[in-house]
């Protein structure tokens, strides 16, 4: 990965996210790589592990530091000339609101994307995978 970029690391599972991938891509400016969480290897040490990399989305800043969850998000589309739109999610009054909203549907979308495989004895697949 290029330090100068930042790098998104995004669920290419999830329709959802690949589909704002997709736009992020299309609108961003620049500066900004994208990486699935599934074509990545996880034995390096320097990624969150694999489940908290498809629980919360995840952002490396080209300095190196991990943003994640709604401060990610924000940072991605930063890169596109729609950026000051989500920059109020971040604001001390909204942010705690948005936050919440956020976890719960983050935390959702996994359980029901991840849980069954989980419950049915698929976790080592997940993890190696």
């Amino acid at each position: 990965m290029d330090p100068r970029y930042d790098t998104l690391f995004y669920d290419g599972q999830c329709p959802l996210c690949t589909r704002e991938i997709r736009t992020l891509r299309r609108l961003q400016r620049g500066r900004l790589l994208f990486a699935d969480v599934h074509e990545q290897a996880h034995n390096s040490g320097t990624l969150p592990n694999r489940e908290q990399l498809l629980r919360r989305l995840h952002l490396m800043t080209w300095t190196g530091e991990w943003v994640s969850g709604l401060p990610a998000n924000v940072r991605a589309w930063s890169h596109t000339r729609l950026g000051f739109l989500f920059r109020p999610l971040l604001w001390p009054v909204i942010h705690p609101i948005a936050r919440a909203v956020y976890e719960r549907w983050a935390d959702r979308r996994y359980e029901r994307k991840y849980a069954c495989a989980l419950c049915a004895g698929d976790g080592d697949r997940l993890s190696q995978s």
